[in-house]
């Protein structure tokens, strides 16, 4: 059976075990559900022209050069599913809101972010909400950034509201890898904040910061008995991608399949 991802903070668990979660599109807002059945889309505000897509991914297709432990256990997770997130703006601003904080953290600041400045839509797993916009974000004032504690991320989400409002057409064309450069000419957006929003908008997990302290811990618990570098060594990030080879399929399935088991053990 397939498994969601559900890395980013705005999906939450419904009373059946589920999960939903709203997103904007191009032409509207979604809400979203997971249940055994699969996932489900329903268009709630605006036109369904442009739907939400998902990225399915197979562990099973791994290279033999992946760590046999690993590998067993990727393989033991099975496929994955994932959202690509359709709204480049949302990706922006979650990957900003991850800097200097640990991923629950993350979480409930997201959170209140979204429910206090954003737009909320009523869906049958209760009040759910998207991020403001950039328009918004440049329009709240320091106390505003204060009350939901973003205070640390106002100067950081501001320059990169005015930045996207420039360059959202231009930015929303490119590949993953232009993207993360395009995304660092932002004022404290560094490599880490810029290819984890790129990855998560265009779903292509092969640009993720393969060294993020998530990868090394769940790798570390997937494959306990392998050789993994120590925290602070570099030599992680190479493994990494020598493990996957040439191919960015296989870094990318290596990669998003890691972080997605991580996220059900956690």
């Amino acid at each position: 059976m397939t498994v969601l991802t559900t890395d980013h903070p705005a999906w939450i668990e419904t009373e059946a075990g589920g999960r939903a979660r709203a997103v904007r599109t191009a032409s509207g807002v979604w809400v979203l559900s997971w249940d055994q059945d699969g996932l489900h889309m329903t268009c709630v505000d605006g036109a369904e022209d442009v739907k939400p897509t998902s990225v399915t991914t197979d562990p099973a297709c791994l290279p033999g050069s992946v760590a046999a432990e690993l590998k067993a256990g990727l393989v033991d997770l099975g496929p994955t599913q994932r959202l690509a997130n359709p709204w480049l703006w949302d990706a922006i601003s979650t990957a900003i809101l991850r800097q200097v904080v640990r991923a629950g953290q993350a979480r409930k600041l997201y959170r209140a972010w979204c429910k206090t400045y954003g737009a909320t839509v009523d869906s049958p797993f209760g009040t759910l909400a998207v991020a403001p916009t950039a328009e918004q974000v440049l329009a709240l004032d320091d106390e505003q950034f204060a009350a939901v504690g973003a205070k640390f991320h106002r100067s950081v989400l501001q320059a990169a509201a005015a930045h996207y409002e420039r360059h959202a057409i231009h930015w929303q064309r490119m590949d993953a890898r232009d993207l993360v450069a395009a995304l660092t000419s932002v004022p404290r957006i560094g490599p880490w904040t810029a290819a984890a929003a790129a990855s998560d908008y265009t779903g292509d997990f092969s640009i993720y910061p393969h060294d993020d302290l998530a990868v090394r811990t769940w790798a570390a618990q997937i494959a306990p008995g392998h050789a993994w570098p120590d925290k602070k060594d570099k030599a992680f990030g190479p493994m990494w991608t020598g493990m996957a080879g040439p191919d960015r399929t296989a870094l990318h399935t290596l990669t998003l399949s890691t972080l997605t088991w991580g996220s059900h053990a956690r």
